[in-house]
């Protein structure tokens, strides 16, 4: 047998051997440290999202996501700079595909209308799982141009594998303006 009882009846009285405790107190040491690493990470590594939740009506955020896709221009939307930004997701998509500018600040707003979805935005480290009737508010600034995938990571039902979405970011409006004022 593999796995046979200890010798001895009461074998927690029976000293531990000075080996054994040098590899709990690094692995209890170990814990600790990356306890404490894991809180500093979110301040110093700038890998956390830090983000703002609020409660939302389901069908009062789609008709909030309906107006800015209306308003911007839509199959793309192309928000002006700096404004508040809506994405919808449901059964399954992302909508609208939005088209942002390189360097300039957007709070994006996300909710969903049916179950649980998660926002992963690739190929960037951007994940945050998405509920019904919260609305999540998220600050970004693209540093890149060009194209960016946006996947579902929560499994929501039979068409889940074709849940996407897409961002475009682009230099265009920088580039027009510049383009612009070397013809005054």
């Amino acid at each position: 047998m593999a796995v046979t009882p200890p010798g001895q009846r009461i074998w927690w009285n029976e000293p531990i051997e000075r080996v054994e405790l040098i590899w709990i107190i690094i692995a209890f040491l170990w814990g600790v440290f990356m306890f404490g690493f894991m809180i500093a990470w979110h301040f110093i590594g700038q890998q956390n999202l830090s983000k703002e939740a609020y409660r939302v009506n389901p069908s009062d955020y789609e008709q909030k996501v309906e107006d800015f896709a209306k308003k911007q221009g839509i199959p793309v939307v192309k928000p002006q700079a700096g404004t508040d930004v809506y994405l919808l997701a449901r059964l399954w998509q992302w909508w609208p595909i939005l088209e942002l500018e390189k360097g300039v600040s957007y709070k994006i707003h996300l909710s969903t209308l049916d179950w649980m979805h998660g926002f992963s935005l690739q190929p960037t480290n951007i994940n945050i799982s998405v509920y019904p009737g919260i609305e999540h508010i998220i600050s970004l600034t693209p540093t890149q141009s060009g194209q960016f995938g946006i996947i579902c990571n929560e499994f929501c039902g039979i068409g889940h594998h074709t849940m996407t979405g897409i961002i475009y970011v682009t230099e265009q409006k920088r580039a027009e303006a510049d383009h612009s004022a070397e013809g005054r």
